[in-house]
């Protein structure tokens, strides 16, 4: 059985691009990658887990891509895009993309990340996975709050334990 693609008209490259420049003016990071061999259902469920976390997998050809890119006057690596290619919008949190699809990557071998992109800068792939790994912004918080918060227990516990100590005299005082 044969399927034929039907090529799409320069309208619908013309909206695809707009579309692609409405998304690069409004993220804040990107994440290339590359999801040749991947099952429709593993791309939809990680379309799922993106949009949880408030980013959004787009998929386009290299060439609208490049275009888009290109129209923003940002400067993309051409030759580190390699395969059929997707990209990982991030509109919060700049490490969010890059962590949902490093960890996808990890279940799914078919995927494979190739770079990204925050604050018009294009990060080689290594540099992409390091983001990747970093907590994300949440973690950070929380991590913050509670080396505070330690601190403040401390000093909690010794001044109870001071003021325990002065009842305790007290009242063998009193007997």
């Amino acid at each position: 059985m044969q399927t034929f693609f039907m090529a799409l008209t320069k309208a619908q490259k013309q909206k695809i691009v707009e579309e692609l420049k409405e998304k690069i003016e409004k993220t804040r990071a990107i994440c290339f990658v590359d999801f040749s061999g991947l099952k429709v259902k593993e791309l939809s469920n990680l379309r799922k887990k993106m949009k949880a976390a408030d980013c959004e997998l787009k998929v386009a050809k290299k060439t609208l891509i490049e275009l888009a890119f290109k129209q923003k006057k940002i400067e993309i690596k051409k030759e580190k895009l390699q395969g059929e290619i997707a990209l990982g919008f991030g509109f919060k949190d700049e490490i969010l993309p890059f962590k949902i699809l490093y960890d996808f990557s990890k279940e799914n071998e078919n995927l494979k990340i190739l770079g990204g992109l925050i604050d018009k800068e294009f990060l080689e792939k290594e540099r992409a996975i390091f983001l990747a790994k970093l907590p994300t912004k949440e973690e950070l918080l929380l991590k913050l709050a509670a080396s505070i918060k330690s601190p403040l227990f401390g000093l909690i516990n010794v001044l109870e334990g001071n003021l325990k100590g002065l009842i305790y005299i007290l009242s063998a005082i009193k007997k």
